[in-house]
């Protein structure tokens, strides 16, 4: 597979501070790839010199093969970037904001007119396209916004958080979206807090703290890094601190706890857990209603790798 971002021994120093600490990592076409750590881990300033708005320290940043600098213009032809907070123009409508940034580094007229077409069939903005950004809600503000950067075509396209705080609908939309910019040969570097999303669209993560790689790899290799087996939880009207205390001490069991009715039990290995917590449930007589297993998600990965929610 060809590379498309080549990043090497990156380093960014802030007076004392690294912000990003000899980082190394490729991206290959036709993927998208995960970015994901808590706030201050370096993913923003790990973004912001591969597309060279920042200066770095030490390092190389390859893009297309070709090292990326302030004037590699050319390259950056190629690059579609979708930040978090959206910035458009209020006194131009949808189709005329979309117009404008793909007159960027589209010239040709017709051309461009088939482009933006396809970004507001892409995005579902088609009944919008007259409206002001004022007259549109936060969703379509967000779809509005990956149009805009994605309506060049860019064959590398960068998206932080395209989801956050919008409507289900427009959530939906955005996602499959970026799988068809996906299967239309994009290669694609995604920034969430949404685990969900991850799983569903990247196809390798890599998780940033303190400006270092502590883990990468597929969805299923990052969950065999975890230590936690499986989550069995039970809904149980009363749970003695005595039973508590003695489901504690299962060989296999990390931690159970017991809080609104709720008997929750993460066990770090170990076969036929579930059935050893029947069988124990049926001697002491405690009666329960619904029963839940859940394998381990990114989520535990990543707590357990960083010791923080994503969300935090």
């Amino acid at each position: 597979m060809n590379k498309v971002i080549d990043v090497k021994k990156l380093t960014k120093e802030y007076k004392n501070l690294k912000a990003v600490d000899n980082l190394s990592f490729e991206v290959y076409e036709g993927e998208i790839l995960g970015l994901l750590g808590p706030n201050g881990s370096g993913k923003s300033t790990t973004i912001n010199c591969i597309l060279s708005l920042l200066n770095f320290s030490k390092g190389s940043i390859k893009i297309f093969g070709s090292e990326m600098t302030p004037d590699s213009y050319e390259l950056k032809k190629e690059i579609g970037v979708v930040f978090q907070d959206v910035a458009l123009f209020e006194e131009l409508t949808v189709y005329d904001n979309i117009d404008y940034f793909c007159g960027l580094y589209i010239n040709d007229k017709k051309v461009r007119k088939l482009y933006i077409e396809d970004a507001i069939k892409l995005v579902g903005l088609e009944d919008f396209k007259t409206f002001y950004p004022k007259q549109l809600s936060g969703g379509l503000l967000r779809r509005l916004n990956i149009a805009c950067g994605i309506a060049h075509k860019p064959k590398l396209i960068f998206l932080d958080e395209p989801t956050v705080a919008v409507d289900p609908q427009s959530r939906n939309n955005i996602l499959d979206g970026i799988k068809i910019l996906r299967e239309q040969g994009a290669t694609i570097i995604y920034t969430t807090h949404y685990m969900e999303e991850v799983e569903i669209l990247c196809d390798r993560v890599i998780i940033l703290d303190k400006g270092r790689i502590i883990a990468s790899g597929t969805c299923d290799e990052l969950k065999a890094l975890s230590d936690i087996e499986e989550k069995i939880s039970l809904e149980i009207n009363k749970l003695d601190d005595k039973h508590l205390e003695e489901i504690n001490k299962f060989k296999t069991v990390d931690v159970a706890t017991y809080s609104n009715n709720t008997l929750l039990i993460t066990y770090k290995k170990g076969k036929n857990n579930l059935l050893e917590l029947m069988e124990y449930l049926k001697k002491e007589r405690i009666k329960y209603n619904n029963i839940f297993v859940e394998r381990p998600t990114l989520n535990d990965v990543f707590l357990s790798l960083t010791g923080k929610e994503l969300r935090d």
